[in-house]
């Protein structure tokens, strides 16, 4: 909604993301994260957003003016807060599914470790004479060899993704 309004209205007056920047004292990629989605401005940059937009804060967050409220800054606060709120949780959904998917790839690594340990590499003893043993063979050989020289590497970036991705509290 907040992201949505500052692009149209930036838009409709006809500045781009580096005017608007210059104008509020700020990088061009913080422009690009508010319209993004992926910030949002504190009170005192959303009131300066306004202003070089020439436009009500209430018309930014998505209100009319009449809808305003006599305490302005305290509705403001709140609903940038409930911003923030949803972005966080968003970050730390997106935290948990990356930490899950590392230990998802760590468990599937010892996993297709311990099948090859006990299959004791059958392709060794397949008859290569037959063109469809040979090619399942050659296959398989191919899998193992990247396998066993990859794996312990993805091993270790997955376990050290795991850690830096568990949640510290």
């Amino acid at each position: 909604m907040l992201n949505e309004n500052i692009k149209a209205i930036r838009k409709s007056k006809g500045l781009s993301q580096e005017e608007l920047a210059v104008k509020l004292n700020v990088v061009r990629q913080t422009i690009s994260k508010w319209e993004q989605g992926l910030s949002v401005p504190d009170a005192d940059m959303l009131i300066s957003i306004s202003e070089a937009l020439e436009t009500p804060v209430s018309t930014l967050l998505g209100e009319t003016v009449a809808e305003m409220e006599a305490d302005g800054l305290r509705a403001l606060s709140e609903k940038l807060e409930v911003i923030n709120l949803r972005l966080a949780r968003g970050k730390t959904m997106r935290r948990r599914v990356i930490h899950y998917f590392f230990i998802l790839l760590c468990a599937a690594i010892v996993v297709i470790f311990a099948a090859l340990v006990v299959l004791k590499s059958p392709y060794l003893g397949w008859d290569y004479t037959k063109p469809e043993t040979a090619m399942t063979a050659v296959l398989f050989n191919a899998f193992e060899w990247l396998f066993v020289r990859i794996a312990p590497l993805v091993f270790i970036g997955a376990l050290a993704g795991a850690c830096l991705t568990r949640k510290r509290g």
